[in-house]
């Protein structure tokens, strides 16, 4: 007789704290926020994908190729890319089966991970999955799932709606039509929220190959000259009126660092043309960019878009992977990064704009007390965006708020960001959150810090106000 595959099960008191009296201020806390609709400002899902509400192809594809936070730690296991799929397109149903069970057979590596928590929670809560992953119950799960992908009740859109999502952001080029929003905003049979976020990283950076040919496109989608460093200006200030035309409340900005030194007219002039002449050396091309990042922060005070800062993050890592499959596929890798002064031209002349919101994550944990919180704890127009990609983990968000509250409190923070491109784990990321947010104010009841009923208040703002007074939603 074989031995019954363990059991998948999600404890209810999951991520809660383990002392009873903590943790039973902590279940109060959590109900009152959890079956709460879910307010999604920063993420990277495709709006393709709920215009045309086709259904998902296989687990594999869904659930492990694009998740760049699934098969990295495969492939620091041995893994190749390739074999889960990545960069190969559409997959025959053997190969995806074939993924799936290395997930499966692989599932070790996740323990004790936030990517464990997700996936558990995906499979149980989604698909019914009952059974834990494993190398011998792999062609079970996969059959499971791929019996409920085939159903209408899996289909995106569908989904959505079972998600509890009331609004999605997504991230989109500075030169894309937007056709996708627009289709779903005419649409009669949906009645959800997709708005755009404008990402102009690649325009801003005239050191990295394709900048030439970024700006000729972006003359020829603006219909304006981008000939010279005027026309250029004005060309993303128009691409940037018609985001907002179509629903974009924010811009995100990823760079290195986020320097905002300040150049003269005439010398940012100078380096445009040189850049565009590939004359440019790479401190004046850094140079420009900076001040390119400091006339986003004036066009947010023009047209009220939400400025969020991403920076601290080494892009292609590992130059063989990224030329074999591209960008996000796992080699990503964190840096250390500055704030305080390299943020001071910016907040010099806009932290207190009424009409600018700055938002700063960071990958670099040492900056939450030393200078974010600082920082949000001064500046009107400045919150904390909470921890982020590397971060965005049950511990790291327990010390994001140790750190951050004594200074900046709740109310400068920015609500939480799923910054995702699994669909699927959405409803898992918020639901983190809210379980670590509850345990961190029940213990601030049960150290007669707060009164509960300011705990859940607070537990409340950080759902729903946070998100919508920060993102302007």
């Amino acid at each position: 007789m074989t031995n019954a595959a363990p059991a998948l099960r999600l404890h209810p008191d999951r991520l809660l704290p383990p002392e009873p009296g903590v943790r039973a201020i902590a279940r109060r806390l959590y109900e009152a926020v959890r079956d709460l609709p879910i307010l999604s400002p920063h993420g990277h899902v495709d709006p393709r994908l709920l215009l045309h509400d086709e259904p998902f192809a296989d687990p594999a594809s869904l659930l492990v190729t694009p998740d760049h936070y699934v098969t990295r730690l495969l492939h620091a296991s041995g893994v190749p890319l390739d074999a889960l799929g990545v960069g190969r397109g559409q997959l025959a149903e053997a190969e995806a089966r074939e993924v799936w069970r290395l997930l499966c057979s692989h599932w070790d590596v996740y323990r004790g991970t936030p990517v464990r928590y997700w996936l558990e929670a995906e499979l149980a809560e989604i698909f019914e999955v009952s059974v834990r992953p494993s190398a011998q119950t792999a062609d079970a799960i996969y059959d499971q799932v791929a019996d409920r992908l085939a159903k209408d009740g899996y289909r995106p859109r569908a989904l959505y709606e079972r998600f509890r999502i009331q609004v999605l952001a997504t991230t989109d080029d500075p030169c894309d039509d937007l056709s996708a929003h627009a289709a779903l905003a005419a649409d009669p049979t949906w009645s959800g929220r997709v708005i755009p976020t404008f990402r102009p990283d690649r325009y801003l950076e005239p050191g990295q190959p394709g900048w030439r040919d970024a700006v000729t496109r972006l003359a020829e989608v603006a219909d304006l000259d981008t000939g010279d460093y005027a026309g250029f200006v004005r060309a993303l200030e128009a691409r940037r009126h018609y985001f907002v035309a179509h629903g974009a409340v924010s811009a995100d900005h990823s760079h290195v660092d986020v320097r905002t030194d300040p150049l003269e007219p005439a010398e940012a002039a100078g380096i445009f043309r040189a850049a565009l002449a590939s004359e440019a050396t790479e401190a004046a091309a850094v140079a420009l960019r900076r001040h390119l990042l400091l006339e986003m922060a004036r066009m947010s005070c023009d047209d009220g878009l939400v400025m969020t800062l991403h920076p601290g993050v080494r892009r292609g890592h590992h130059g063989p992977t990224a030329a074999a499959f591209g960008p996000d596929t796992g080699h990503d890798i964190p840096i250390r990064v500055e704030f305080t002064d390299a943020l001071r031209p910016l907040l010099e002349r806009y932290g207190t704009h009424p009409n600018l919101h700055l938002v700063l994550f960071t990958l670099d944990e040492t900056v939450f007390s030393r200078e974010l919180a600082p920082l949000a704890g001064f500046y009107p127009t400045m919150y904390v965006g909470v921890p982020w990609w590397f971060l965005d983990a049950p511990e790291a968000t327990r010390r994001f708020r140790a750190a951050v509250t004594e200074t900046a409190g709740f109310s400068r923070t920015s609500g939480f960001v799923d910054d995702t491109r699994a669909y699927c784990s959405i409803p898992a990321r918020h639901d983190m959150s809210r379980r670590i947010d509850a345990g961190w104010l029940a213990q601030l009841v049960a150290e007669h810090r707060l009164d509960e009923d300011e705990a859940t208040e607070t537990a409340l703002d950080l759902v729903t106000g946070r998100p919508r007074e920060v993102f302007k939603l």
